[in-house]
């Protein structure tokens, strides 16, 4: 982008010899003559350098420094004099400006000065950015490979990291897609049995006639094909957790025997007379709701609160939909370096739509999403074209919801309209994180403030 830089002075000549140097390097070039007009330049137009002569009539240049204090904040100001002292650049810093340069000077000395200006402004804005970034990842809240900024889901990560400081029996309920085992997988990994197995079982992944031979082993000629005696998965997760996946779905035969187990810490193999000892902490998971199953009969009630020692409810997607842009950023990062990719972000018309959509799958449906727009992406950047038509031809999207935000016909009646809801929408979606709605809405951090004071909206 076109640097500004506003000259200050009150010689013609010097007016006219620094503007026809500086455009020829590249700048965008004012001058004005006296403090006075340049006060009035620096109302209306952004300068990213200011030269200012300290001797003038009317306004002098420390005049004016005093005058423009509080609007000089993002301009490098460079005092010119040829009267000058060690005491009047000292004078001028402490009023804000950042160098000063005696007169006459050479060009080369004006593009010096401009370069170290140049690579200050540039630290200032790296160190902006990183205090930005460090505060965003503040905000944020992880527990084992998740990650979420929402109220609800920092709360269980809360939760989850006292629990897995203990053997407590955990059981997760949830929606498919949710993140039940990484969870699961947490709990362990943040516990004391983190260098022993994690064993993870899906209950519903294995046929019946299969499972029990599955979890607790069996014993050499127990059944055709028993050729040896084979440890079960509750002994290989010996000193670790086994994680059941789905236990709702487990058959009310292996039920009995479950239970046995949470209460005796023993597993008796197949075909054995014998039980073994183990030591397995117990993680389970459903997506179904345990207590209607064991008002139907499916479930057994002792085995129920057997695993409900301590209960955790991962809400779905769209209950926490604050959570979307910084899964997004989440899973951008992991395809960029699974598929070989260089993707910057979202645009905000496809970060729309995404914070819209209902998300059935939840994360893992997010992900998906993602996944496929990465793969289709020419551009660094996902669009609404990359989305699924489903999500992009929406009853949320389109003339339907623009017409229920305004009724009449107005450019700019409308345009406000529109703005204002898509900045409270933005708001909403980053929690009142006003440096991410910002980039969310493709606008500066000052414009987005000076809008929302423009139309009122208080976040």
């Amino acid at each position: 982008m076109e640097k500004r830089i506003l000259i200050i002075d009150d010689e013609e000549n010097m007016r006219h010899m620094l503007s026809t140097f500086l455009l020829s390097a590249g700048f965008s070039v004012d001058a004005v003559g006296d403090g006075n007009a340049a006060l009035d330049k620096i109302q209306t137009l952004h300068y990213n350098f200011i030269f200012c002569d300290i001797r003038m009539p009317g306004m002098d240049g420390m005049t004016f420094l005093k005058s423009a204090a509080g609007r000089l904040e993002d301009s490098n100001v460079i005092m010119m004099s040829a009267y000058g002292s060690i005491e009047t650049a000292v004078e001028a810093m402490k009023l804000g400006a950042y160098d000063y340069i005696s007169k006459p000077f050479k060009t080369d000395e004006v593009l010096l000065t401009l370069q170290k200006a140049d690579e200050r402004e540039r630290l200032k804005n790296e160190n902006i950015l990183l205090k930005e970034q460090i505060r965003e990842i503040a905000d944020q809240s992880s527990f084992g490979k998740m990650i979420a900024r929402s109220r609800s889901m920092k709360a269980i990560f809360r939760l989850a990291e006292k629990v897995a400081q203990y053997d407590t029996t955990v059981l997760i309920t949830g929606d498919s897609g949710t993140g039940k085992e990484l969870i699961a997988r947490g709990l362990h990994y943040n516990g004391n049995r983190c260098k022993n197995p994690f064993i993870a079982v899906n209950c519903g992944g294995i046929p019946e006639a299969l499972l029990e031979s599955e979890l607790f082993g069996f014993k050499k000629g127990a059944f055709t094909g028993a050729a040896r005696d084979t440890k079960g998965l509750f002994q290989a997760a010996h000193g670790g957790t086994i994680f059941l996946d789905e236990v709702g779905d487990l058959p009310f035969s292996l039920q009995v025997k479950l239970l046995r187990v949470l209460q005796e810490n023993e597993v008796r193999p197949v075909g054995d007379t014998r039980s073994k000892l183990i030591d397995v902490r117990v993680v389970a998971a459903t997506s179904k709701n345990l207590e209607t199953e064991v008002e139907t009969g499916k479930f057994r009630e002792d085995l129920f609160y057997r695993l409900n020692v301590l209960p955790i409810r991962l809400p779905a997607l769209i209950e926490r939909s604050e959570d979307i842009p910084v899964l997004c950023d989440y899973f951008i990062r992991r395809l960029n370096k699974k598929l070989d990719k260089h993707l910057t972000g979202i645009t905000p018309g496809a970060m729309s739509l995404l914070l819209q959509h209902h998300w059935p799958g939840n994360v893992r449906e997010l992900e998906n999403v993602l996944e496929r727009a990465a793969v289709m992406a020419e551009s660094d950047r996902i669009t609404p074209a990359l989305l699924p038509q489903k999500m992009v031809n929406g009853p949320e999207s389109g003339e339907k919801s623009i017409a229920s935000l305004f009724s009449g016909f107005s450019i700019p009646a409308g345009r406000e309209i529109l703005e204002k809801n898509l900045i409270q929408r933005a708001l909403e979606a980053t929690e009142g994180n006003r440096t991410h709605a910002a980039k969310l809405l493709e606008i500066s951090h000052p414009s987005l403030l000076r809008k929302m004071k423009l139309y009122d909206i208080q976040m």
